[in-house]
């Protein structure tokens, strides 16, 4: 008999379904009302407060639902289609957890979860302006009714399993039983899921013509936390990419990739020009539209994850799915059309442009950069579909377009985050800029000096090498240029405050954090910037070596050498699992030992690679274990034993940075 859990998660997203419908149709008819006048049998006031009640039970509906899917995996109860597809008994406790956003009903849940925790923070905080919160609640509620409609009729979580209930579960995705993958999805989603508050607000005070600038202040800390929560998922995306799918790089340019990293640039733009908004009330249009972009990409990013128009290895399963977000993102695009075009007047700027050397125009120039990357990654994700359309064949843009495109563009932003915090607002003058200037070029060239004269010749090198060693040329120099930058309006500014209180120069710096925590922050994530680049970078002196090795082989990459000890095996109740032994020297001096793997998962019948990384700071050795070898015999090996024992080693990886670029074919794995 099955467990009462699903038909109480059942219920609890009916009943959510249900709240969120009434608190959109109370909630607008209330504003309605109290917009025009009318005079009710229940106040306004009254039954706006009921609408953001019944927000509120929506949030609990839906965290019952959650709970009762997640009860349902800890008990193995595989009456639920999506358990016994997702979760298995031998399954480790914290993968079980996972398995609520594994599958496309599961994060689906998730996705509804957070939007009404989200709003339901949003409720909670009504007191701050009462009226723009109740619009922003409104437009949640219309967000929720979408996702919630989908979990009670097209994508159910408690569907139950036809037929015969099965003893044991088919397993999570080999790929996905990863520490981080506890971590990554979630924090994807915080940073997907949290755009539709600024998105709400933005939209919200569109259609009141609310008044100044206020509704900017109220929603910054909303899209700085998501749009960190966006990044930390994306950058832990990335590490998983390169510590489990064993292709030696981190990003592909895969259609899912691309998805997470669009709205990324167009929430960036937005944090960069909300400040001219702010200070000169400029770029109110612009700001309005970018947001609605970075809210618009996330519902879009989602079509591409599950409709199948592109192919993806991230990708969940095709469906008829696909076709409820294509309607809902035409509905979001006419709605934000409409009431742009009705309230414009609205939204003209108070101030020109007053001069291009000035902080106003570099922002100006990040944001085209970005907006520029932004239209070339999704044109290059869409150009199958478009090229299907237009010749009948899909063509597919592979990482050699991407990396000719988005290089250039990324050498460019990270020029223009360290000349933006050196020029002034209004106008720069010319001794200003000599002042401030000196250093940073001084740095560039300097440093393109150094690593010249330290053997990076990019001209020397091979044809093949020639574009990526010249890339990190410039990108280190133009790196040791930002880094100057950024080093020296910390220190003109400690400086300052030293000698006005007395401090030593760290505690001035640390007051002038306090002081000013928004512009030396940004200077920190500049500084993040760079580091990041500085990784890119390093991708261009990847190596690369492959061998078949028996017991005492070894295989000499860089400065290391693998010796290979042994082979073993072991086995739990969740898989198999082949070991290589090898010995990590440099010269004459054993650094470690690495263990990569090879695991055969029971119960999905599959199997996946345990990539093994020896970390410092200015490189990684990448190994590979391929596993087994049926074809190579072990008789030229004295003392073998005779059951097949030589096995390939493959791919020995010897990374001068922890990243690795290119494009690989690879297995699948979790979606977005």
């Amino acid at each position: 008999m099955p467990h009462p859990m699903p038909q109480f998660g059942s219920f609890a997203l009916l009943l959510a379904l249900c709240l969120s419908a009434y608190t959109f149709l109370a909630g607008a008819f209330a504003l309605v009302a109290m917009q025009r006048g009318l005079q009710l049998r229940v106040s306004a006031e009254r039954l706006a407060e009921t609408a953001r009640r019944a927000g509120l039970g929506s949030f609990i509906a839906v965290l019952c639902a959650a709970i009762a899917l997640i009860w349902a995996a800890f008990t193995n109860d595989f009456s639920v289609e999506y358990i016994r597809e997702h979760s298995n008994i031998a399954l480790h406790p914290a993968y079980k957890f996972s398995a609520l956003w594994s599958g496309q009903e599961g994060s689906l849940l998730l996705w509804s979860f957070l939007t009404t925790g989200y709003a339901f923070v949003l409720r909670l905080r009504h007191r701050t302006d009462v009226r723009l919160f109740a619009y922003a609640s409104v437009i949640l509620a219309a967000i929720q009714i979408f996702f919630l409609a989908l979990l009670n009729f097209a994508a159910e979580p408690f569907s139950l399993t036809r037929g015969v209930i099965p003893a044991d579960g088919n397993g999570l995705n080999p790929l996905l039983q990863y520490p981080e993958m506890v971590i990554h999805p979630p924090m994807l989603y915080l940073g997907y899921v949290g755009f539709s508050v600024p998105f709400a607000f933005a939209l919200g005070a569109l259609m009141m013509k609310y008044p100044g600038e206020k509704w900017i202040r109220i929603t910054r800390r909303w899209t700085l936390v998501t749009w960190l929560f966006l990044t930390v998922g994306i950058s832990l995306g990335m590490h998983w990419a390169y510590a489990v799918l064993g292709w030696g790089g981190y990003w592909g340019w895969d259609p899912v990739e691309n998805a997470s990293f669009l709205p990324w640039l167009t929430a960036t733009a937005f944090l960069h020009s909300v400040m001219m908004q702010e200070k000169r009330g400029m770029m109110k249009k612009w700001n309005v539209w970018l947001i609605f972009l970075t809210f618009m990409l996330t519902i879009l990013g989602t079509l591409l994850t599950r409709s199948g128009i592109v192919s993806s290895v991230h990708a969940f399963a095709q469906s008829s799915i696909g076709d409820w977000f294509t309607t809902f993102l035409c509905i979001i695009f006419a709605v934000c059309l409409f009431t742009f075009f009705k309230q414009s007047a609205h939204l003209k700027s108070e101030h020109k442009l007053e001069a291009v050397v000035s902080r106003e125009s570099s922002f100006l120039f990040n944001n085209l950069v970005l907006l520029v990357a932004c239209f070339t990654v999704l044109f290059g994700t869409l150009f199958p579909v478009l090229s299907e359309y237009v010749q009948g064949s899909k063509v597919t843009m592979g990482a050699p377009f991407f990396n000719r495109v988005a290089v250039p563009i990324g050498l460019f932003l990270l020029l223009l985050t360290g000349v933006g915090p050196l020029l002034a607002w209004r106008a720069t003058s010319l001794r200003s800029i000599r002042r401030n200037f000196v250093l940073p070029c001084a740095a560039i060239l300097g440093s393109a000096a150094i690593l010249m004269l330290s053997g990076l010749h990019p001209w020397s090198a091979s044809s093949e090498d020639l574009e990526g060693q010249l890339y990190a040329l410039v990108c280190f120099s133009i790196g040791a240029g930002v880094f100057t930058a950024i080093l020296a309006e910390f220190l003109r500014g400690a400086h300052v405050v030293a000698t006005q209180t007395g401090k030593n120069l760290v505690a001035s710096g640390w007051t002038l954090m306090m002081r000013n925590n928004r512009r030396y922050g940004g200077y920190l994530v500049h500084f993040g910037i760079v580091v990041l680049f500085a990784g890119l970078a390093g991708a261009a002196f990847n190596q690369s070596k492959e061998l078949e090795m028996g017991f005492g082989d070894s295989l000499t990459i860089g400065n290391y050498k693998l010796v290979c000890l042994s082979y073993t095996q072991d086995s739990n109740a969740n898989y198999d699992t082949d070991f290589a032994l090898l010995d990590v020297y440099r010269g004459n001096k054993k650094l470690t030992q690495m263990t990569p793997e090879k695991r055969f998962y029971t119960a999905s019948q599959t199997s996946s690679t345990i990539v093994a990384i020896h970390s410092t700071v200015l490189r990684d050795l990448y190994v590979i274990f391929l596993g087994r070898n049926p074809e190579t015999e072990p008789s030229h090996h004295q003392g073998l034993p005779e059951s097949p024992r030589l096995l390939d080693l493959g791919r020995c990886r010897h990374r001068l940075r922890r990243n690795g670029t290119g494009s690989s074919s690879r297995p699948p794995s979790h979606a977005q």
